[in-house]
Formats: structure tokens, sequence, C-alpha cells
């Protein structure tokens, strides 16, 4: 009989342990209130800072796991989160001043955000390198800069690192040697968008060292070159590429062709030169690609047919320079069954608009201005029944165009076809309730002004040969309008 009663002393304790929000008891371990060392180092490290609006007025009494943007361990009461990113960055809002190292006395620090706040352009202290337990650490746009110390790459077990910066406070990063950067061997996440990488920086070589790097963003960080090729590609989990925006001025770099798992890879507004890679083609997970704005040329890839989850192709800017009814064999591969966004934006394609274009019917934004199309816009356009973007405009297009091009399209939200040949009457557009930004400018529609959706925010209608009289019922109707040109349009 006594046995059986030790058992159930034993389950009923277990069940305690379990229930319970305080598991001090199963454990011994401190969960109601801070640690008072933790309490003291959140105090100093307050005291460091300039807080304009008081947002901090929190930290205040014994408990400091109840303070704003703190948070503790149920287990252990030791500090793991402080997450001070500014609610309202780019007003008074923010916190600014200085950081002081008793943050250090937070030794199971995890998370640490300090974003979008305004230190005055300070730099980033060495002692940001001794957080042998943080995880996450995100320093964007808080007003920091100079070099990044090298002393970061102590993080061992850091998997999210953001020290982008918005440039919007004056302040500049830059990054010297960023060899420092291969010591990070629990890196998932990496972003240094608007850090200036100086000559000599090996960030190649040392973001190939990563075992476990899934996302890079090196937008606008004057990256002047790239290796066109590496003795051994170690991407092995790397989905997201950003180099957009920086002075890259070479040919394609092959290795690029070799990351098998790229979902997502932005190139944009750079100096590529050449050809689009074959190889490209192989990149059967890629979802987004990128290449507008670069001086490439010699057209769009045949393999580009067999990119069967591609969702976003951009190329606006780039000399592609074929005809349309060529691409027939690309755009009816598999690619045509995931393609929602088609940018063919200023590329130098000429020719009609062919069949195989209304055969991608997950399209959401289709553009194709200024180039050389020429014909009339066939009826099939209809079609692209998701479509909530388009633009046709600075092209060769003539003939009219009437319900039967927009009567399915009803999600449409921009249309541009200005700069054309149209002609005939406005079709009625009630039906597209989604419509805010309409410009048929430039073109010879005519007779009378129809009635068009209320929603309606931007409405350009210049350069046209209506007729009669503008009714101010037509324009009352437009409860949303923002901007409406009429100029030599009657």
């Amino acid at each position: 009989m006594a046995t059986d009663n030790v058992y159930v002393l034993f389950f009923l304790l277990a069940f305690l342990c379990i229930q319970l929000i305080k598991p001090n008891v199963c454990d011994g371990a401190l969960t109601s209130g801070c640690i008072p060392a933790e309490r003291s180092a959140l105090l100093e490290f307050k005291r460091g800072l300039k807080d304009p609006t008081n947002r901090l007025s929190s930290w205040v009494g014994e408990d400091c796991c109840k303070w704003e943007g703190v948070t503790c361990s149920n287990h252990t009461g030791h500090v793991v989160k402080l997450d001070l990113h500014s609610p309202h960055p780019f007003s008074d809002d923010t916190l600014g001043g200085e950081l002081r190292p008793s943050l250090l006395g937070l030794k199971n620090l995890k998370y640490l955000d300090l974003s979008m706040n305004n230190f005055g352009g300070i730099n980033i202290p060495e002692f940001m390198g001794s957080f042998h337990q943080l995880q996450y650490l995100n320093l964007a746009g808080a007003g920091l800069g100079g070099v990044l110390p090298h002393q970061l790459g102590n993080l061992s077990n850091l998997q999210h690192l953001d020290l982008s910066n918005d440039l919007v406070h004056g302040t500049e990063f830059s990054i010297g040697d960023a060899l420092w950067i291969s010591h990070l061997s629990s890196l998932k996440h990496l972003n240094l968008g608007n850090v200036k990488f100086q000559n000599g920086t090996h960030w190649l070589e040392a973001l190939n060292m990563l075992p476990s790097i899934v996302e890079i963003y090196l937008y606008s960080c004057e990256i002047p070159s790239v290796p066109l090729s590496l003795p051994h590609v170690n991407f092995t989990s790397l989905s997201v590429i950003d180099l957009a925006y920086n002075f890259i001025n070479s040919t394609m770099p092959s290795w690029l062709s070799n990351i098998s798992g790229l979902e997502h890879l932005d190139l944009s507004y750079n100096n590529l030169q050449g050809n689009i890679p074959p190889t490209f083609g192989n990149l059967a997970s890629l979802e987004e690609l990128y290449l507008d704005n670069n001086p490439l040329q010699g057209g769009i890839p045949t393999s580009f047919k067999n990119l069967c989850k591609l969702k976003n192709l951009i190329l606006t800017a780039i000399n592609i320079s074929q005809d349309l009814l060529e691409l027939d064999e690309i755009f009816s591969g598999c690619i045509k069954m995931s393609l929602e966004s088609l940018y063919l934006y200023q590329t130098n394609i000429r020719g009609q608009l062919p069949e195989w274009l209304f055969q991608l019917r997950k399209l959401k934004a289709l553009y194709l201005g200024s180039n050389l199309i020429s014909g009339s816009i066939p009826v099939s356009l209809g079609q692209l029944a998701s479509l909530q973007e388009l633009s046709l405009a600075q092209n060769q297009l003539e003939g009219i165009m009437s319900e039967a091009h927009l009567g399915n399209l009803t999600e449409l939200k921009y249309v541009s076809i200005s700069d054309n040949q149209i002609g005939g009457h406005v079709p009625n557009l009630l039906h597209l309730n989604d419509l805010e930004d309409l410009d048929l400018s430039s073109n010879y529609f005519e007779g009378p002004l129809p009635y068009f959706p209320a929603g309606l925010g931007f409405l350009d209608l210049s350069n046209n040969s209506f007729s009669g009289i503008i009714s101010l019922g037509i324009i009352m109707n437009m409860s949303n309008l923002i901007e409406l040109s009429f100029s030599k349009t009657i």
C-alpha cells in the first residue's frame, strides 16, 4: 500500500510539472522576476540611451521580464530576447545615444534587435561580437556607421544577421576584408544591403564557406566585380541571392548556374554584358529572375522553357531583339504553367502579339511597352483572366479595343496603352471594379466619353479625338480620382 502511495505522489508531481506555469516546481529554476544582475545590466544600458518619447517608461520595478522589449526564458529566468526596434522609423520615436557594454551582462541573450533607430553615426561596438549565444542580430537602419567590426565573426551561433543601411540618417557602413563572415558557421540569413564593399573584400570566398547560408542580400554595395568562376560551389542550401544595384562589370558568372536550389536571383541594375547563359535553364527551383537594366543581349535562351517554377521574369531594358513569334518554343514549355509576371519593357522585341502569350493563364503582370510591336490587339487578350497590370504603351499597335478584349479581365488594376494608334470608341469598362490607373493617351480614340469605373485614381485621356461635352457626371462618378488629364482631347 505504501508503494502505491509513492507512485500516486510521483505521478501527481509529474502532472504539476507539466501543468504549472512556473517550472521551478520541477527544476528549481527562477521564473518569477528577472535575475538581479541582468536587471542592473539593462538599467545601465538604458542610462546610455536617448529616449525622447519615453518608449522605455515601463523599465521600472523589480521584474525586468515584464519590461517592454524584454523577454525571459520560462525555464531559467535569463533574458534571452531584447527587441527595441523602432515601431515608427524616421520619426522622433526612435532611440539614440550610446550602446554601453553593460549589455554583455545578458550572457544568455539569443535575440537582439535595435533596428530603425537613430544612433547618430556611431560605430557598431566591438563588444557585439561577444554575445556567444546570439542567434539573431538586427541593426538595420539604426543610424550606425563606420567599418563593420571583424569581431562579429565570433558569433558562431548566429543564424540571422541584418546590417542593411537605409541611408536616411546620412550614415554609412563599409566592410574591409570580409573573411570574418566565413566564421559565422550557423548563418542562414545575411543582409548587407547598402554596406559599401572596399576592394579586396573576399566576400564571395567568405560566403562560399558558409555551410548553412540560405539568403544573401548584397544590393547597392558598390561591388565592382564578381569572380566569374569558383573552384568549388558550396552553396548547397542557398535559395536567395540579391546583387542588384552594384557596379558589376563583366559577363555572367558561370558559378550561378551551379546553385541547384536557387529560387530568387536578382542581378538587376548592373553592367553585366554578353548573353543570358543557357545554363540558367537548369535552375529547376528558380521562381524569380531579375536581369533588368543590364547591357545583355542575344535573346532569351530556349532552355528557359524548362523553368517550371518560374513566377517572375524581369528582363526590362535589355537588348532581346527578337520577334515575339520566335519565343513560341520557350513560352509553350512548362514555364507557361507558373509564370505570373513577364516584363519585356524596352527590349527591342517586335512583331505582332502572338497566341502563346495568351496561354499564360496565371499571368498577373504583363509589361511589353516601349517596343516595336505592331498589328492589332487580339481578342485572345481576354483569356488572361488573372491579369492585374497591363502595359502595351509606346508601340505601333492599331485597330480598336472592344469589350471583348477586356470583358474577362475583372482583376485589372493598371492599364496603359498610350502612344499607339488605337482608335474607335472607348469600350465599356464599368465592370472593372478594381481599376485604379488607366492611360489611353496619345491614340486615335473618338466619340463621346463613357463612364469610367468609380475606383479610378489616375486617368489620362490626353491627345485623342473625343467629341461632345464632358459630362460632370462622368467625373463625379470617379470618387477616388486624384489625377485627370484631358489636354488636347476634344
